[in-house]
């Protein structure tokens, strides 16, 4: 979760004019932030932002808990940017196949055993944010919201699961395959002479690599790097690890490549744009606070 999302529970409590404005600064850029990932439209982003902050601004005062906003913000911000979302002309359809993104038998016997430094890993680790945001736009928008929530909010699966109404096993298999996709994207963005080092080392792969036995274990790679196999899958994967240099390097790059994503710069809105629409929401406050102390007033002198 964010840490901006505990200071915003914190200063709204304080109740003065000064931490609102300063709540409302680090929900905006929550919010944009957050928008610019999903619908990749700096308009559509702005959008979200004003309709999510004009919705979130009476329910406020009613969030003492970090987790209770977040899933709140992101549930209806989801809402708003997946039905405004421009489509993009290269988006692929809207299933992913476990068996289309892994590497093919050529991709398999070309990568080197040397997990401290694959010429693929030193090539995701030359991407710069526009490359990593092009990939993720041509996810489909399904993937691309799990990818954007789990690797660049920093949620876990339990509230995910509940901005989605996904299951669990869900949000697992299209995390996974919205991984594999943009590392799949990034690698395909290597300079001509990445692939020709990546070609030479060919040559050092053992003839009796199964790619086959590499598939059945591709599908756990997710799991495996979060922490989320249990104790017999992860010995046997890290058995298969220890005698196929393929496979090592294939997920030294994944890895590498899910770095690269929950390092992404934070976009962040318009200053103009952003004073002027806190302004207003300040006014709006303002007001709502001042009909609440009216009616609990009037309530008790009626008492």
């Amino acid at each position: 979760m964010r840490p901006e999302i505990k200071q915003v529970v914190e200063l709204v409590q304080r109740k003065d004019q000064k931490s609102l404005e300063e709540a409302l600064a680090l929900l905006q850029n929550t919010v944009f932030s957050f928008s610019m990932k999903v619908c990749g439209q700096r308009q559509d982003a702005e959008d979200t932002m004003q309709e999510v902050l004009l919705k979130s601004v009476p329910n406020l005062p009613k969030f003492d808990s970090p987790r209770a906003l977040v899933v709140w913000l992101y549930k209806v911000a989801k809402n708003r940017c997946l039905m405004s979302r421009r489509t993009s002309k290269f988006a692929p359809k809207e299933a992913l196949s476990l068996e289309e993104l892994m590497p093919g038998r050529r991709e398999l016997e070309n990568l080197s055993g040397n997990a401290d430094g694959t010429p693929e890993t030193s090539m995701l680790r030359r991407e710069n944010a526009k490359r990593i945001r092009e990939a993720v736009q041509k996810l489909p928008p399904d993937y691309r919201l799990i990818l954007v929530l789990h690797d660049m909010e920093d949620l876990p699966d339990e509230d995910i699961a509940e901005i989605t109404g996904l299951r669990l096993g869900t949000i697992r298999v299209r995390l996974h395959r919205a991984r594999l996709y943009v590392r799949k994207e990034l690698a395909k963005q290597g300079r001509p002479q990445v692939r020709r080092q990546v070609a030479r080392r060919a040559e050092q792969i053992p003839a009796q690599h199964r790619p086959h036995r590499c598939k059945e274990m591709f599908a756990e790679l997710s799991s495996y790097l979060d922490d989320e196999l249990d104790d017999s899958l992860c010995e046997e994967l890290e058995k298969h690890m220890d005698g196929c240099e393929p496979c090592k390097a294939f997920l030294t790059s994944l890895a590498e490549s899910i770095k690269q994503c929950r390092l992404a710069e934070n976009a962040s809105p318009d200053p103009r744009l952003a004073a002027k629409l806190r302004r207003e929401l300040l006014s709006e406050y303002q007001n709502l606070m001042a009909k609440i102390t009216r009616t609990r007033a009037a309530a008790e002198h009626r008492a």
